[in-house]
């Protein structure tokens, strides 16, 4: 993914997580579904289910940078739990 497909999928994000207030999360495929055609188009992407990996990708590196938790059964996955790790539904949220 280009940086300037990464900062497209990383505004959608922050702006989801911005609207959440902890410990309320949300789900990877909303920042997915809320993509344009356009956008979905320029990542490469002909639907919203083909871009989750991209958006799992932006998710891990904000969880990196401090931004939000990646969640799954209800809790935070550990920091030494990598992206190719995780099988499942996960969910995102800002630090609580």
């Amino acid at each position: 993914m280009d940086e300037g497909a990464r900062n497209t999928v990383e505004e959608h994000l922050r702006d989801f997580l911005a609207k959440r207030e902890p410990p309320k999360t949300l789900c990877p495929s909303e920042v997915a579904r809320a993509l344009s055609a356009e956008e979905l188009n320029s990542l490469g992407h002909a639907n919203w289910r083909d871009a989750m990996p991209s958006i799992r990708e932006v998710a891990w590196r904000l969880r990196a940078e401090g931004v939000c938790e990646v969640m799954q059964k209800g809790n935070p996955v550990p920091q030494n739990i990598h992206l190719e790790d995780i099988t499942g539904p996960i969910r995102l949220r800002r630090p609580t």
